[in-house]
């Protein structure tokens, strides 16, 4: 019912038409179709049903993960509802807690998290320092690859406090805060988020010390996984384009699809995305299960790994199986390559993945 419903969604609430229009814009996606999202209680499905969600697992979120990201739909999903919602819910305080979740399950209050600075690591460790000042606290520092920034109401940023790592929520326009945003091939715009002297109350402390290291590592390896997910949607429905177009492309008199060196190429793009899914769905059933430690975190690059590369791959031939129509930016084909290729280097691209999956498999393996 979930997969009919998200495919009933896209069919009348997103369009390639719309895509397009909203390439290189600012926010890059319309509040109207995120409201929609949140009656339809998907931005609620990881958060549990105490903060107003539906309190479901990996399974339900990686369905619509995958049909929306097979429409190339821009809204922020697994940006907001995933990643900052993630942290959010593994977090302390549990009134700041209450106030941001309800929020974004009613679709009022988009958050990002902002927390990494240093490109091609996974490494959560932070030059960001949060200080006392007077009665709230005071954070420096700057944020870059902030998914989900344009549009954001908010952001849960991750700090250096004199106890160890810790989360702030930071309200969007405060004062000190610049954002900078930069175009992502796909259209969809990333941030970086520089914070001068920001003052922020001492309640906006979301994770203290003493768990907000674990809750960015699980909402950066379930980020992972949905991620890998929107891959999945996204290589396809590449490939069946470029199937259809193989049965109705006629060339000699004869559709392109009967040629063999067109087929054994179909044929293994298709053994790709079959090898994906797989790992996909032991990924979301070892989340729901509930792994934790090196267990979870060599999945989730596992899955990531396998997806990126897969994804790459399919969406590349793509443009080759539809041959010189293929490489025009009014045919569709290219802008699901541009989404692969942006998701496949989001949080890591294959070769970051495997070499962290080799570490983390020795290490469960003990």
């Amino acid at each position: 019912m979930l997969r009919d419903s998200v495919a009933d969604f896209v069919k009348r609430g997103t369009d390639i038409k719309r895509v397009r229009r909203l390439r290189d814009t600012q926010p890059g996606f319309e509040r109207p179709v995120w409201q929609q999202m949140a009656d339809f209680g998907w931005l609620g499905i990881l958060v549990p049903e105490q903060y107003g969600g539906l309190g479901l697992g990996c399974t339900e979120m990686a369905i619509v993960a995958a049909g929306t990201a097979g429409a190339l739909t821009p809204e922020p999903l697994t940006a907001a509802a995933v990643l900052a919602a993630g942290a959010i819910v593994r977090s302390d305080n549990e009134a700041l807690k209450h106030e941001l979740l309800e929020a974004l399950v009613a679709g009022a209050s988009i958050p990002a998290l902002a927390w990494q600075e240093r490109a091609g690591t996974l490494d959560i460790a932070t030059a960001t320092r949060a200080e006392p000042f007077e009665a709230a606290i005071k954070l420096n520092g700057s944020k870059n690859f902030v998914a989900g920034a344009a549009g954001a109401d908010g952001f849960v940023v991750s700090a250096q406090a004199r106890d160890g790592l810790a989360l702030y929520w930071v309200p969007a326009n405060t004062g000190g805060t610049t954002l900078d945003l930069q175009p992502l091939a796909d259209g969809r715009l990333t941030g970086m988020l520089k914070l001068h002297d920001v003052v922020v109350p001492k309640n906006n402390l979301l994770a203290s010390p003493a768990c907000a290291a674990a809750a960015l590592q699980s909402a950066l390896d379930t980020t992972l996984v949905m991620a890998s997910a929107e891959m999945s949607g996204v290589m396809g429905r590449a490939l069946d384009m470029s199937v259809d177009y193989m049965k109705t492309r006629v060339q000699f008199g004869k559709p392109i699809g009967s040629f063999q060196a067109l087929a054994h190429r179909a044929v293994d793009l298709h053994i790709q995305r079959e090898l994906s899914s797989a790992v996909l769905h032991d990924a979301v059933a070892l989340f729901d299960a509930g792994a934790a430690g090196a267990r979870r975190g060599a999945m989730a690059s596992r899955v990531k790994a396998r997806c990126a590369e897969a994804g790459l791959r399919i969406t590349r031939e793509a443009i080759q199986i539809h041959g010189a129509i293929g490489f025009t930016d009014e045919y569709d084909a290219g802008l699901f390559l541009k989404r692969a290729m942006t998701l496949s280097a989001w949080l890591g691209n294959a070769a970051l993945h495997r070499r962290r999956y080799a570490e983390l498999a020795a290490v469960d393996g003990e």
